[in-house]
């Protein structure tokens, strides 16, 4: 009886304390990771259902806003970032198939959308935007 007491107590004890031992293993620390990146946050939107994305605010997942094509006939974007605050954008990029930073150094809540244009009339593009 005072085996089981002895090795019950400490658990019992830190369990009312709320103290908690996480599992251990990669495979549940990997969502986890993941869902905190910069780029695992990132929203998806097509052009053709708009021509400007957002309102978004920016977040502290990132100090930057990137975009990406991930899909569609245009193998290119070009995109800019317009501040509310300013009205105006900021410069326009070329956004290919890989991450491409539009506006750099962003304050955290930072409301802005993102202007976007296809290269031909008739292309249509799915892209990526973290931020």
């Amino acid at each position: 009886m005072t085996t089981r007491f002895t090795r019950a107590f400490p658990v019992a004890l830190l369990l009312c304390l709320g103290i908690t031992v996480p599992a251990t293993g990669s495979a549940s620390a990997a969502p986890a990771a993941a869902a905190t990146t910069c780029y695992g946050g990132a929203v998806t939107v097509r052009y053709g259902d708009a021509v400007e994305f957002g309102p978004y605010w920016t977040t502290s997942r990132c100090t930057d806003i990137n975009m990406r094509v991930v899909g569609g006939t245009a193998d290119y974007v070009n995109a800019c970032v317009k501040f509310a605050k300013y009205g105006t954008c900021n410069r326009w990029t070329k956004v290919g198939r890989s991450w491409t930073t539009i506006a750099t150094d962003v304050l955290n809540d930072t409301k802005f959308t993102v202007p976007a244009g296809v290269p031909l009339e008739g292309d249509d593009a799915v892209m990526q935007i973290a931020f």
